[in-house]
């Protein structure tokens, strides 16, 4: 569970910040096309993993792991490399590992790290794609190491108070509706990356 991020762009973030409803209908092309910005920075030949972090023990931070089970079933040319599913969670206990290993398998991977947030209650329901590592375990006080060169967040409730409490009491349709989303566009991205798309504010560079 990641803290949610402020909305300015922070220091050396030169790709914009975006937030979205999940209620926008053009919320797809939205989180598409800012991933391929993105994207646009991974050298060739450079790993891209995907690390998707929570549990399915609680309903707000289950959103990394069905993420991630649903990359998992749409990873069929080996495009990526997934940690975290429902079988498999990445989670607080391993989080810490997880890193190590990735880190003696390849060599400088670019990463996007997965993860479910607490907001201010006109944010709950938004996506977030922004450049920099998620702190996973901030929303709940926990001090975890950063994760990604990008990360991907939903924000699945309001935070500020009580955060165990609101994590259990969140509704599991709105996290799958995030997973969803977050999975098919992600997924989509990944793609059009691989067909060699590259967007128009690349170009124009």
């Amino acid at each position: 569970m990641s803290q949610i991020q402020p909305n300015v762009p922070g220091p050396g973030q030169d790709i914009p910040y975006l937030k979205i409803p999940h209620t926008d209908p053009g919320i797809h092309s939205a989180i598409i096309h800012r991933l391929l910005l993105h994207f646009a920075k991974i050298s060739p030949g450079q790993d891209l993993v995907i690390v998707c972090i929570g549990t399915d023990r609680s309903t707000g931070d289950c959103l990394g792991p069905l993420v991630g089970t649903a990359l998992s079933k749409l990873n069929h040319r080996h495009h990526f490399h997934l940690y975290g599913t429902l079988d498999e969670p990445v989670h607080a206990m391993n989080l810490k590992d997880t890193l190590e290993t990735i880190n003696q398998t390849f060599i400088d991977p670019f990463i996007i790290g997965i993860d479910a947030c607490l907001g201010q209650t006109s944010s709950v329901g938004s996506i977030q794609v922004v450049q920099g590592p998620l702190r996973p375990g901030a929303g709940v006080n926990k001090e975890l190491p950063p994760v990604g060169d990008i990360h991907v967040t939903g924000i699945v409730n309001v935070g500020g108070f009580m955060e165990y409490f609101v994590l259990q009491n969140t509704r599991l349709s709105l996290v799958m509706r995030l997973s969803e989303i977050i999975s098919s566009s992600v997924s989509t991205a990944i793609k059009e990356w691989n067909r060699g798309f590259i967007p128009l504010a690349r170009r124009e560079q």
